[in-house]
This record gives structure tokens, C-alpha cells and sequence, in this order.
């Protein structure tokens, strides 16, 4: 059994930073590919950033304001948000790639408004 706790999401006016985070727990380890995808209301899913244990990949929409990372000790994945814009907001979802199987988190909303 998987279990990913997302927090950190908010409101932040344009321009803002916001810190997610994902803790798992279960039977993983440290080499489970993990992301974030986000969905804005109306959208589809989309990938937002992912992390192994050797790479990072970011949608173009995001490259050069989102860091992702990750500390294994604490089982933990970040997604630092910077330079956020409104079309930035939606709801994220941590997942996890574990055996050939995608677990996600319960999803945490971020709202970029003025």
C-alpha cells in the first residue's frame, strides 16, 4: 500500500512562490519515479514535473520557474514554484511509479490571483 500527503498549495498573487510537497509512504524506495501533474479547471491532466533517481523533465510551460526534488530520507518530493502566473493555477497531484502501477496524491490547490 502507496500513500502520498500533498501540502502546501494556497492563493499567491503573480510574481509569488509557492513550495508543494509529497510525502509517501509504504513500500517504495528511493529509485520510484516520482512528479507532479496539474489540472485547471475545465483541462486536462498535464505533467508538470517529474524526478528518478538520475533526471528531471519540466513542461515548457514551466522550465526555468519550477524545481523539482526530492529527499529520500524524509521520502519526500518538492515542487518550487516561482514566478507563478495565473494561468499556473489548478489543482496538483503528486504520483508515484511504483511496479508498473501510478498512485497520486489527494491534490492541493494553488490559485494565482491579484
Amino acid at each position: 500500500q502507496v500513500q502520498l500527503v500533498e501540502s502546501g498549495g494556497g492563493l499567491v498573487q503573480p510574481g509569488g512562490s509557492l513550495r508543494l510537497s509529497c510525502e509517501a509512504s509504504g513500500s517504495i524506495s528511493s529509485f520510484n519515479p516520482m512528479g507532479w501533474y496539474r489540472q485547471a479547471s475545465g483541462k486536462e491532466r498535464e505533467l508538470v514535473a517529474r524526478i528518478t533517481s538520475g533526471s528531471t523533465n519540466y513542461a515548457d510551460s514551466v522550465k526555468g520557474r519550477f524545481t523539482i526534488s526530492r529527499d529520500n530520507a524524509k521520502r519526500t518530493v518538492y515542487l518550487q514554484m516561482n514566478s507563478l502566473k495565473s494561468e499556473d493555477t489548478g489543482v496538483y497531484y503528486c504520483y508515484m511509479s511504483v511496479r508498473g502501477g501510478l498512485y497520486w496524491g489527494q491534490g492541493t490547490q494553488v490559485t494565482v490571483s491579484s
